[in-house]
């Protein structure tokens, strides 16, 4: 049977590597309160944090509070955000979790991850980005990037994005689940990428699981 997962002791080397890399790791996304992180998350979906950044530098200047997005019908913001793709279920689902954090929450973002999940729009995976980064809860947002290299290194071993936070929920100590969830995406960005991945430059290869499967293998034949 082939190996899947690393064991803890090259879990925990792989994980001091990553951290060594990039140990400034932060979100990319700008932001400058909860409610601006929340509106560039949901932007951020099949969408670059760069291009979101473009878009809220400017948006974020006019429109400051939900209050002030609800003065926007959804095609006005949609004009907004166009350059985000599917600019049109974004800007409902902004003006709709825009309603709600005034009616419900006093305009205010809730701190509760259960809470931030009733909002249209954000999933598990925005909600642990929120109260990751402006909460400071421990938290592992699976997006593609952690999903991809996480799974590719053997950190996990699953088939979706829930079973994948659970398993690196278990693998990884709570203490470092934020800092490595941005670890792992910015090696995913600059060095384990989708579609051809730097291998040959990687510093986890004496460990990782892919590698080890696609070159040492085909080497051994």
């Amino acid at each position: 049977m082939r190996k899947k997962l690393l064991n803890k002791e090259e879990t925990k080397k792989t994980l001091a590597i990553l951290k060594g890399l990039y140990p400034d790791a932060k979100s990319e996304l700008d932001f400058s309160n909860p409610f601006e992180l929340l509106i560039a998350v949901i932007l951020s979906a099949q969408c670059t944090d760069k291009r979101v950044n473009q878009v809220t530098s400017k948006l974020f200047k006019v429109f400051k509070t939900p209050a002030d997005f609800l003065q926007l019908s959804v095609e006005a913001l949609g004009e907004w955000i166009r350059s985000c793709g599917f600019y049109n279920t974004k800007s409902k689902n902004i003006l709709e979790t825009c309603r709600i954090l005034v009616e419900e929450y006093n305009g205010e973002i809730p701190t509760d991850r259960d809470q931030l999940m009733q909002l249209p729009g954000v999933g598990r995976k925005t909600a642990n980005v929120v109260v990751s980064n402006v909460f400071g809860e421990p938290a592992i947002a699976v997006d593609t990037h952690v999903f991809r290299v996480s799974n590719r290194i053997g950190l996990a071993a699953a088939d979706n994005v829930n079973k994948t936070e659970e398993q690196l929920m278990k693998r990884i100590p709570k203490e470092q689940w934020s800092d490595a969830h941005h670890w792992i995406i910015l090696h995913g960005r600059r060095v384990c990428k989708a579609r051809k991945p730097l291998c040959p430059q990687c510093p986890l290869t004496e460990y990782c699981l892919y590698y080890k499967k696609t070159f040492i293998a085909a080497e051994d034949h």
